[in-house]
């Protein structure tokens, strides 16, 4: 009886230890499950929160642009992926692009992709329909007048920035006889400016016209031309229409 009682007890702590490895290593695969189920959740909260913050800074980056009075008139796309900026679509000049960058830089955005294209006709949709002759034309052409005088207000600051560059896009000193010379250049050929007697001055980067021009398209378009070219940090508009 005794000998018999020894060997249940023996087979019992046997089966015990058989036992025990299974049931750790259970334990042990439970845990690493349930670990492996919080990272997953973490990171799927962390892309959601990034994602979240993504289309934040796009909607703020494109208002921020389509604020801007030098920027407005052109079609600018923002995309925020990751906190990277990319910017897409044209500009007519490098400042212009520059000044794009600038705007996307906001808190939040680690880095700008500025892939935005230099293209000289970018944003001449209202010249050219006032050009056509269409009752839209009148309409664009009041806008053309806004537009410039909102450029005129923001010139100081644009201006700034052309002015520290000190260089036209090909390379040339900017200097207020070199901006004349490029004004009166820009305003020859130009269809609404034919008849017009604009004197252009140039001082400090600050260019003053004076003259006729035919008709109040032909203003806005003298001041748009004069406003976009290099190193102009504003523009003194005393045209008058000669009836």
């Amino acid at each position: 009886m005794t000998r018999l009682s020894s060997s249940l007890i023996s087979f019992a702590a046997v089966g015990a230890l058989a036992i025990s490895p299974v049931s750790a290593k259970a334990t042990t695969l439970s845990q690493t499950a349930r670990m492996n189920s919080n990272t997953v959740a973490s990171t799927s909260t962390v892309k959601t929160r990034q994602a979240s913050d993504d289309t934040a800074l796009t909607d703020r980056i494109s208002k921020r642009v389509k604020a801007d009075a030098s920027l407005k008139r052109f079609d600018i796309d923002v995309s925020v992926t990751g906190g990277v900026a990319t910017l897409t679509g044209k500009v007519r000049t490098d400042a212009e692009k520059a000044r794009a960058a600038r705007d996307a830089r906001v808190a939040g955005v680690t880095r700008v992709d500025n892939q935005l294209t230099i293209d000289k006709d970018a944003g001449r949709d209202v010249a050219e329909t006032v050009k056509s002759g269409t009752n839209t034309a009148a309409n664009k052409t009041r806008s053309a007048v806004d537009t410039a005088t909102d450029k005129t207000e923001h010139g100081v600051a644009v201006g700034a920035d052309k002015t520290k560059e000190g260089l036209s896009k090909t390379g040339e000193v900017i200097t207020d006889s070199w901006i004349t010379t490029k004004v009166h250049a820009k305003f020859v050929g130009e269809d609404l400016l034919k008849g017009s007697d604009i004197n252009v001055d140039a001082n400090n980067h600050v260019v003053t016209l004076k003259g006729t021009v035919k008709s109040d398209a032909a203003r806005a378009r003298a001041v748009a031309i004069a406003k976009g070219t290099d190193g102009v940090t504003r523009v003194v508009d005393q045209l008058t229409i000669a009836r």
